[in-house]
């Protein structure tokens, strides 16, 4: 991809074509595809496009600053990069090319449990990393992973709660996919990585490596086991029913992530954003609030924070960044990314990201201004 592709590039979302012009077909259909018949992956973007946002006037925004603190350290955008397996599928330089585009932007890194670089090698970036751990059937690998992630500085561990099992992602089925040559889960001994060598009519290789490893079992007392084996704050991802946010909270948990897991878990879950006030109403300020799943631009990471989150995880718009351009790819996704809140923040009187708490929203469908 030349120089000049990126350069052309005037919002995320044309990433998305330009990766498409370079990815694997099946590669391609990993990264974009949700679950079942991608209602949720494609509700969404719809939930962010039917809220609308009240501006406020007379507010001077001479002076913006898109600074905010998502856990306990400060970044230069309210956002970090979500954690996602095996970036080496999508370009060679994987992990490390995002890591220091992130580095570079001032955001932090989720290095990914499945990743496809070792956490060790991504905390030498610079980037801010956090560390996301699947609950694995293996508990000595998992106190093994703790340790290294601590060991490397990464400053907060992320607990995916909604992936007992995969989504049944019917075109990566339907294409028998299967991990590229030379890509592998670098934190996992090769041939324990549960990921079956060689394509199989029908199967993902990633679902049978999931129900291999990772241990459905996962529950609220599992949250003590943790605590007892790592001194990290601790973030679940993968929460929607307030319910479960409201135990969160009391369990003492720093984070929450809502999140459907982009579209790619249970196909008919609710949009992260509808879920989102529900889920800021029953935690009421005792743990951070961050969002993901369909997240394309400025605009919806005012959105997201207009509802209470304090910030937002990027995923797809990256690797698509990734694939068009290695690092200047996630570079110029991120510098978008930065200049549309910028912009969006300025246009609804909002001098920082902390003021856009009191900006009034508007639901298309439903008609409730808040």
């Amino acid at each position: 991809m030349t120089p000049g592709a990126l350069d052309g590039m005037v919002t995320p979302a044309d990433a998305e074509a330009l990766a498409a012009g370079v990815l694997p077909a099946g590669v391609e259909r990993f990264v974009t595809g949700g679950a079942g018949s991608e209602i949720t992956l494609a509700a969404n973007r719809a939930a962010f496009d039917r809220l609308h946002l009240v501006p406020r006037v007379l507010a001077d925004v001479s002076a913006t600053s898109t600074t905010a603190t998502l856990l306990a350290d400060p970044a230069a955008l309210p956002l970090a990069v979500a954690p996602m397996a095996y970036q080496r599928a999508v370009h060679p330089d994987g992990e490390l090319a995002a890591a220091r585009a992130a580095f570079t932007a001032g955001v932090p890194f989720t290095a990914c449990t499945f990743s496809s670089t070792p956490v060790e090698d991504i905390a030498a970036t610079g980037a801010t990393v956090w560390f996301q751990l699947y609950w694995l059937r293996d508990r000595g690998l998992t106190k093994e992973l703790l340790a290294r992630a601590e060991a490397a500085g990464a400053r907060a561990l992320m607990l995916t709660v909604d992936t007992p099992y995969m989504g049944r992602r019917q075109a990566d089925m339907r294409g028998a996919f299967t991990l590229p040559e030379g890509v592998s889960a670098v934190h996992f001994e090769r041939g324990r990585d549960g990921v079956p060598r060689g394509a199989r009519d029908g199967v993902s290789a990633i679902a049978a490596q999931t129900a291999g490893v990772v241990d459905p079992s996962l529950s609220w007392s599992d949250l003590d086991w943790l605590r007892d084996h790592t001194r990290l704050p601790l973030v679940l991802k993968g929460v929607l029913d307030p319910a479960d946010a409201d135990r969160a909270a009391a369990h003492g948990v720093d984070g929450i992530v809502v999140s459907n897991h982009g579209g790619r878990q249970l196909d008919g879950a609710l949009p992260a954003l509808d879920a989102l006030p529900a889920v800021v109403d029953a935690v009421a300020g005792r743990s951070r609030i961050l969002l993901d799943s369909g997240v394309r631009t400025g605009t919806d990471i005012l959105k997201a924070l207009a509802l209470g989150a304090s910030g937002v995880l990027v995923g797809r718009p990256v690797l698509w960044g990734l694939a068009a351009g290695g690092e200047a790819g996630v570079t110029r996704v991120l510098t978008l990314l930065r200049e549309e809140l910028e912009n969006a923040l300025a246009l609804a009187g909002c001098p920082d990201p902390a003021s856009a708490a009191r900006l009034r929203t508007f639901r298309a469908q439903g008609g409730d201004l808040r």
